[in-house]
């Protein structure tokens, strides 16, 4: 099949790595890509979020299988214009994309479905935002109800830091905080059928030691060695299945990928959001352990045949994947820097580089976002894979990037507790 992958960050990069190892994708072009897709794939030069231009992309390249992978192009509806033009689509219309658009939207879905999530508030004013705040109380938890890249979350024991953030990004969810480890489970659906894929867990904070502004994700590892027994069939149970149940029920079939953000608390599972598409960095981690042929299942998902699809397979051990940043991001990022190193346009056995917020400048490959490069190393276990990863790291010559030193360090040290389902 050819396949036609939207997006341009290291979501997609590794998305296109997966379906390149796919035997029946013998066609991959990204749009618009990036140098890194650039090894496996043909990038063109077009709006990801422009509906008319993707459809005649697709009809010129003769794409069988359109992939999305950032959400902004899903709320802007590319998937509905793709799917009218009679295209095979994997990602969710407009409609059911809202699930990540809004977060009360979100709240409302799974109350109605019984799923377990923290209590909130929806704040449209100061005063109820203030309001809510002081009825919760420490930890304060504050989300800007729309998209905001991963970034418009704070978690704060500070009120006037809560508040003021509120101000800024109203209206807001105000939610009670959630103690206990937060897991990652993706599930590709069509709308009535799900198959999970590994369970992983990132790392939001941009500073070791769960220190700093939340970022869009510094890193994440999978699987979880401190899992609970039964964990993915009690998300799949509890979360997913009554999730999809209630969109086909309100007439907004979810068909995509659904990213459930989940605590396990001391009060048992509770979610803390929901995407609409693969999740960044964990994507890459997760993939880099994906046996089964990724074209095939997406397609069988955006045609409603994933119920004929086997059981998804998984390499054996484990991955690590450690974002490295621009200095000044989760704020304004110094771009520019020049990157120089192995492994920047292939990999090597059990480490490779993804490629996030890079570009050519000449010959010279420099950063040109916040999060720039993804070292991912797999192992035997989380020790070796950490190993893999940071030596990726140490052969890189890029001085104006920064990383955090601590992804799954603790998990690896056997130092996280199984928590209760």
């Amino acid at each position: 099949m050819t396949v036609l992958l939207l997006g341009n960050g290291g979501r997609e990069h590794a998305l296109a790595l997966a379906l390149s190892r796919d035997p029946s994708v013998v066609g991959l072009h990204c749009a618009p890509g990036n140098p890194g897709t650039a090894a496996v794939a043909t990038n063109h030069a077009v709006d990801a979020t422009s509906g008319p231009a993707v459809v005649a992309l697709a009809r010129e390249l003769g794409a069988d299988l359109v992939v999305i992978g950032p959400e902004a192009p899903l709320v802007a509806g590319v998937a509905d214009a793709l799917r009218d033009a009679g295209i095979a689509t994997f990602g969710p219309s407009a409609q059911a994309a809202v699930i990540e658009g809004s977060k009360q939207f979100a709240k409302d879905v799974m109350a109605a479905a019984g799923v377990p999530t923290a209590a909130s508030r929806y704040c449209t004013t100061l005063e109820e935002a203030a309001a809510a705040l002081d009825e919760f109380g420490a930890t304060y938890v504050v989300k800007q109800d729309g998209l905001a890249a991963g970034k418009g979350v704070i978690v704060t024991d500070d009120r006037d830091a809560a508040l003021a953030h509120a101000a800024e990004a109203l209206p807001v969810v105000i939610e009670e905080y959630l103690d206990g480890p937060e897991v990652s489970l993706f599930a590709i659906t069509d709308g009535r059928t799900a198959l999970p894929l590994l369970p992983a867990q990132d790392f939001k904070r941009v500073g070791d030691g769960d220190t700093g502004p939340n970022t869009g994700g510094m890193g994440a590892y999978t699987p979880l060695p401190w899992a609970p027994e039964g964990l993915t069939e009690a998300i799949m149970t509890r979360v997913v299945e009554p999730t999809i149940a209630e969109m086909a029920r309100r007439g907004t079939p979810f068909s995509g990928l659904l990213y459930a953000g989940l605590a396990l608390t001391s009060r048992g599972l509770r979610v803390v959001e929901f995407n609409a598409r693969f999740g960044d960095p964990e994507t890459q981690a997760v993939l880099s352990l994906l046996d089964s042929p990724l074209g095939e299942v997406l397609l069988a998902a955006a045609t409603g045949r994933l119920a004929e699809a086997p059981p998804l397979r998984w390499r054996p051990g484990s991955a690590v994947i450690v974002v490295l940043a621009a200095e000044g991001y989760p704020g304004t990022p110094s771009t520019g820097g020049a990157i120089a190193g192995p492994r920047l346009e292939g990999h090597d056995g059990d480490v490779h580089l993804i490629h996030a917020g890079t570009r050519r400048d000449g010959d010279v490959l420099v950063a040109s976002g916040g999060r720039v490069l993804g070292a991912v190393g797999r192992g035997a276990d989380l020790s070796e894979a950490r190993a893999a990863a940071y030596a990726a790291i140490d052969d890189l010559d890029a001085p104006s990037l920064f990383h955090r030193r601590d992804i799954a360090e603790r998990a690896a040290a056997g130092l996280i507790e199984t928590p209760a389902l």
